[in-house]
């Protein structure tokens, strides 16, 4: 299929030959979704449908507008925050997504209005202590019995000596 097409000759005819002789040979047997309907079939012509294509065949997503990935990021910042182990990791979370806030307030993103402000960090780990379970007081050492005395100390004092 290489060959150039001879000077003389239509290239109608020329393409035609070059695709009857490759059926007779069976270069088109076998292909990707030979005998199925072609796909997308009665939808609206898409100008980005080979790149919605190729996201999918790749299991990927439409990457989103700049701001709608920070509201996104910052949902999922809550949600690892509630999560957490412990206090510390919680102000981290929150520190990190809104070091990305303030970043993105500062700069001019794609997309709708960020509308998106810092989290208080203090009010985040009021709710996460809230849904900590209750700690429990280590239990109290078991109690030592006293040694016994010979009396009183009253006795002690008026024995005779």
């Amino acid at each position: 299929m290489t060959e150039r097409k001879p000077p003389g000759v239509s290239f109608e005819s020329w393409i035609d030959r070059q695709i009857r002789e490759g059926t007779e040979r069976g270069l088109f047997d076998n292909l990707p979704g030979a005998g199925k309907p072609l796909p997308d079939q009665g939808k609206p012509y898409d100008e980005m449908w080979w790149v919605k294509q190729k996201l999918r065949e790749e299991n990927l997503s439409m990457p989103l507008p700049g701001t709608l990935a920070l509201r996104k990021e910052a949902e999922e910042a809550l949600a690892a925050a509630q999560g957490a182990r412990s206090e510390a990791e919680v102000r981290k979370i929150v520190a990190d997504i809104n070091e990305k806030i303030a970043e993105g307030m500062r700069k001019a993103m794609s997309g709708p209005p960020l509308n998106l402000t810092p989290f208080d960090v203090e009010k985040v780990v009021r709710e996460w202590r809230a849904h900590q379970p209750a700690e429990t007081p280590p239990p109290a050492p078991p109690a030592q019995p006293r040694p016994k005395r010979e009396g009183s100390w009253f006795r002690r004092w008026r024995r005779p000596s």
